[in-house]
């Protein structure tokens, strides 16, 4: 365990806001059990984390989609990606009349957003759900408006289903979509989606369920239809945690195994590798020996997945380096 630094640091944060419910919960408990360390997490979006870390103008970032080679290379501070937990994006509805999960598949889901499918009653949502009664009414699509993680997991995924939608739109956390109307952070679309009859939207699992809303089952590689779980992310990330690299960089949507969530994701912190304030660097060292001691053990209850052990290993040894 690092020990905790006798000064008192005030450390600033900002970025997703896919992790930002455990996290809130997270820098609350670590400041009651270190009443010296106080961290103040801005949930302005992967992208805002990503440009705010880069700019120096915080202590450390926070993004579901990993930073580039080109980011990285013209950050002002060396950057490097700790990964925290993970999470399941799902495609959640606000369709009158309809209480069952419905059944999506990838390549409609791209199609929603692509424009190229408009009514509710489409012949090929229609095929997935047999025995519901859907509406033919238009299809509200929302998206994220702001940089954005969670449009990075979404839109990385729907790269792999979609050939059209890798070409005309491609991965990212901000990106050009063709149709809807766009929401800022995860709460606006949970927002918007609730108020909004016949709207479709992705959040991060969390937020459904905080919001009590309807999410989908998406049908993943081996032809299965889940629902987002913290069990169908952790079998999404067997297979990545055997073979992680070293800066954690990797992608595990649309995974192998009949059990595996396709929308899933790891989301990291963004550490600076050396902290012109040394005591500042010792802080942050014992928040994250903290986090993989005691956090990880609140994620499942949370809607999230804990690290896989192999990864929790690897991060101990990664934290050290910090300076």
């Amino acid at each position: 365990m690092v020990a905790a630094t006798a000064g008192a640091q005030n450390i600033t944060a900002a970025g997703a806001t896919f992790p930002y419910p455990i996290y809130n919960k997270w820098f609350t408990e670590y400041n009651h059990e270190h009443p010296n360390v106080k961290i103040n997490y801005q949930s302005i979006g992967s992208g805002g984390g990503i440009r705010q870390v880069s700019d120096g103008t915080v202590d450390f970032g926070a993004s579901d989609g990993p930073m580039n080679d080109e980011q990285l290379s013209s950050a002002k501070v060396k950057v490097m990606h700790v990964p925290t937990v993970l999470g399941a994006v799902v495609p959640v509805y606000n369709l009158p009349g309809v209480s069952k999960p419905l059944n999506f598949s990838g390549d409609v889901i791209a199609d929603i957003y692509l424009g190229k499918i408009t009514k509710w009653n489409d012949a090929r949502i229609v095929r997935d759900n047999p025995g519901v009664n859907l509406p033919g009414s238009s299809i509200l699509p929302v998206y994220r408006s702001d940089g954005s993680g969670t449009t990075y997991i979404f839109t990385d995924y729907l790269s792999k289903i979609s050939s059209e939608w890798a070409g005309r739109v491609g991965k990212n956390t901000s990106v050009k979509w063709p149709t809807g109307i766009g929401q800022k952070g995860n709460e606006g679309v949970a927002g918007m989606v609730r108020q909004s009859p016949n709207s479709f939207g992705y959040v991060e699992l969390i937020y459904a369920l905080s919001n009590h809303m309807e999410y989908g089952a998406v049908k993943n590689a081996a032809g299965k239809f889940l629902q987002g779980s913290p069990a169908g992310v952790t079998a999404a990330a067997a297979a990545a945690a055997k073979t992680m690299p070293a800066d954690y960089r990797v992608s595990i949507t649309n995974a192998p195994g009949a059990t595996s969530y396709p929308i899933s994701s790891f989301t990291w912190l963004l550490i600076p590798t050396h902290f012109n304030d040394a005591s500042k660097g010792v802080a942050v060292k014992g928040f994250l020996a903290w986090m993989l001691e005691h956090g990880e053990s609140e994620a499942t209850s949370m809607g999230y997945a804990p690290l896989p052990v192999q990864v929790q290993t690897m991060v101990k040894r990664t934290i050290t380096t910090i300076k």
